[in-house]
């Protein structure tokens, strides 16, 4: 069952059609990649499934809702059903983490500060970030932020988290910590996890299935395992450029 669908979407800014007839499906509790190169269209394709972008034709489904048809308030509650994980953390500077973390529970629940204060705690430590509640983002590494903007993502249980980017700026021993903790969150939220990324070795260890995006038209969706056959150059340069071998031979 769809939990997201696509259809014939597409966009503009001025003259330049950034997003061409897009069509995809992403299935209700798997993780799906977005891969494609810098300026490919991901992320105002993920805009437009949060609805951030209205298209200039065609559709976005959420749980069979068309959002491109809905009022704001109608399209707010929608995106409670998001949780996003921004490129750059967009962690609060004046705010502590925990203050950080538990923002949706200050905004969109009745719970006591007493116990988004518990919440935030469990989450915290569900990252591996226990004790750093009354830190500032200035005070923390650029793989702490990163799960701190994770936690932030999943306090209020959405239905749907993005990934944009999630590995970008971060160390190689933090990004293995990374893509461990979205695998992990999958598994123990059961969530449908979408990821945004260029990085194909980060995405294929999180990745049921994949969909390629170039110049704003999706040339590739299947499973993971597919991309070992693939045919297509375009496709085969990008494999090429990333920093693995065959993808038969990488571990996931």
């Amino acid at each position: 069952m769809s939990i997201i669908k696509i259809e014939n979407l597409t966009k503009y800014f001025n003259s330049k059609k950034v997003l061409d007839k897009v069509n995809l499906e992403i299935n209700e509790g798997e993780s799906f990649l977005i891969l494609g190169r810098s300026g490919a269209g991901k992320t105002v394709l993920l805009k437009h499934i949060i609805g951030l972008l209205k298209p200039d034709s065609g559709k976005v489904f959420v749980e069979g809702i068309d959002i491109t048809m809905l009022s704001k308030e109608k399209l707010d509650r929608i995106r409670l059903k998001f949780g996003v994980v921004f490129q750059n953390s967009a962690l609060f500077d004046s705010l502590t983490v925990e203050e950080n973390v538990g923002f949706a529970l200050y905004r969109h629940s009745d719970l006591t500060r007493e116990q988004i204060a518990k919440e935030v705690s469990h989450y915290l430590e569900m990252v591996d970030l226990k004790g750093t509640e009354k830190l500032y983002p200035h005070e923390l590494s650029g793989g702490m932020k990163k799960r701190v903007a994770i936690a932030r993502a999943v306090i209020y249980r959405p239905k749907i988290i993005i990934y944009d980017e999630p590995t970008t700026g971060i160390d190689p021993i933090s990004v293995d910590k990374i893509v461990s903790l979205i695998n992990e969150l999958k598994s123990k939220l059961s969530i449908t996890t979408l990821v945004v990324t260029h990085d194909l070795n980060v995405g294929l260890k999180i990745a049921d299935r994949c969909a390629f995006l170039l110049k704003g038209r999706i040339i590739f969706d299947g499973k993971r395992e597919d991309l070992e056959h693939i045919k297509d150059e375009r496709i085969i340069q990008f494999i090429r450029g990333s920093s693995f071998g065959p993808i038969k031979e990488m571990e996931v």
